[in-house]
């Protein structure tokens, strides 16, 4: 067992259903799965800004009308912004520029089509949590929460247009196994969420039984940790906050499946010695 601790750090109000985030700076750029707004939050002000991705952005979408943005990245001055493909709406990828604040889309369907076929996941089971870029390759976090259970990475070659699959085994709790929410690259590990959450469905949500802190070597995938934080909260939001010899500090959000705009920050220390 790794020694951590997990603390409440502080709470925003003015965001509902965070799904990842992005520290920068003094600054966090949070995502929610209900809405269709980048928030950027001043830590030291304690100032929270809205940025419309859409002409028309608006918060606490209906379920079967959201873009269901789960996964958030940086790449170069860029923030990388993925719906999760779970239904046809959800297809979309957003990029905004940390400097030229100019908002891009594009249409990702092709492309998960070509997941799914890679992985031989059904429509109703695909399901991003998580991205990062890497050696020119884009690492998509895929979460086995539908009725095939298949948790795993899809690795995107550009240069060499191919798309692999690796299927990842993550620990269960009550036998129903975690399942992925988040992951960052932090110098050569993958550090990732996962959470356990009883239901087949990548829809509908279930009871939550807990989340785990993971990493895996980023050559290999190798599983090299697995420390389970909580038994009652469904973290989805993982960013880097502090880094040293002696400890790594992680800040965390959390889902809570609520339409109420508040958004609690967690800080997760994990001691390297």
């Amino acid at each position: 067992m790794e020694k951590f601790t997990l603390e409440l750090l502080f709470q925003i109000i003015g965001i509902g259903s965070a799904s990842g985030f992005i520290h920068k700076d003094d600054s966090l750029f949070i995502i929610s799965d209900n809405s269709s707004f980048l928030y950027e939050y001043s830590i030291k002000e304690k100032e929270l800004h809205k940025i419309k991705l859409f002409e028309n952005s608006q918060e606490n979408i209906p379920k079967k009308d959201k873009f269901d943005f789960e996964s958030i990245t940086q790449k170069e001055n860029k923030l990388y912004i993925f719906g999760s493909g779970s239904t046809p709406n959800r297809n979309k990828r957003i990029s905004y520029g940390l400097i030229s604040k100019v908002i891009e889309e594009k249409d990702l369907s092709t492309i998960y089509e070509k997941l799914k076929q890679t992985a031989s996941i059904s429509d109703n089971d695909l399901n991003l949590e998580g991205a990062l870029f890497h050696n020119e390759k884009w690492h998509l976090f895929q979460r086995g929460n539908g009725a095939q259970s298949k948790n795993g990475i899809f690795i995107l070659d550009k240069e060499e247009n191919s798309i692999q699959f690796f299927p990842i085994a993550l620990p269960k709790i009550q036998n129903v196994e975690a399942t992925f929410t988040d992951a960052i690259l932090v110098e050569d590990k993958i550090y990732f969420l996962a959470a356990v959450e009883n239901t087949t469905s990548t829809y509908d949500d279930g009871e939550v039984l807990g989340s785990f802190i993971g990493a895996l070597s980023l050559d290999t995938f190798e599983l090299t940790l697995t420390q389970k934080i909580s038994e009652t909260h469904k973290f989805e939001g993982l960013t880097l906050y502090a880094n040293s010899k002696e400890k790594i500090e992680f800040l965390l959000c959390e889902d809570k499946d609520t339409e109420a705009l508040e958004t609690d920050i967690y800080k997760l220390t994990l001691d390297k010695k």
